[in-house]
């Protein structure tokens, strides 16, 4: 019964995830015109997961099929979304700066304080319900570990971890694999 549904559960997320880095990819490909910038941006992807991973290792949690392959999902968004960023900011400034290596810095420093806070009001927003915060507004009681909040204690610690793992390598490693590829061209 319960092995059936992990399964169940484990071949929809599956197919969920695959169909949700198509249609990001696709959408990439057809706005920036470059499997290369698409990677790049992609690539967050696997900071995120890796993120995840690291998180459940450090808790000593195991993995949850439902909640961490959600958070996966979830972060795949979050995390893009801050690598498009940082992209389009760049093909901007390669235009009108005289050398490549001028408009990744200028990307990065313009671009750091937006992902920064994106990422940190994120983070700050799920603290509380990663650490087990419940709210009863009909009592008007704040508890700690309620049964309320348990199902939802995983999901937000792996998205937190996967958020602060990519966000932090993707604000160097966006601009590393920038730098190498255009000073290769």
């Amino acid at each position: 019964g319960d092995k059936e549904e992990e399964n169940s559960s484990r071949e929809f997320l599956s197919k969920a995830f695959v169909v949700a880095i198509f249609l990001m990819f696709i959408i990439l490909l057809i706005q920036f015109n470059s499997f290369y910038l698409t990677f790049i941006i992609l690539f967050s992807i696997i900071l995120s997961t890796v993120g995840v991973f690291l998180g459940l290792f450090i808790l000593q949690k195991p993995f949850s099929v439902v909640m961490s392959g959600l958070a996966v999902i979830s972060l795949a968004g979050i995390v893009v979304n801050n690598n498009i960023v940082l992209v389009d900011t760049f093909l901007g400034l390669k235009e009108t700066e005289r050398e490549v290596k001028d408009a990744i810095i200028k990307t990065a420093l313009v671009r750091f304080r937006p992902v920064l806070l994106t990422s940190s009001t994120t983070a700050l927003g799920l603290l509380p319900t990663a650490m087990g915060v419940g709210i009863d507004f009909f009592n008007r009681t704040v508890s700690i570990d309620a049964p309320s909040s348990q199902i939802w204690i995983l999901l937000s610690q792996n998205i937190l971890f996967g958020l602060i793992f990519a966000t932090i390598l993707t604000l160097v490693i966006t601009p590393a694999m920038l730098a190498v590829f255009y000073n290769k061209k």
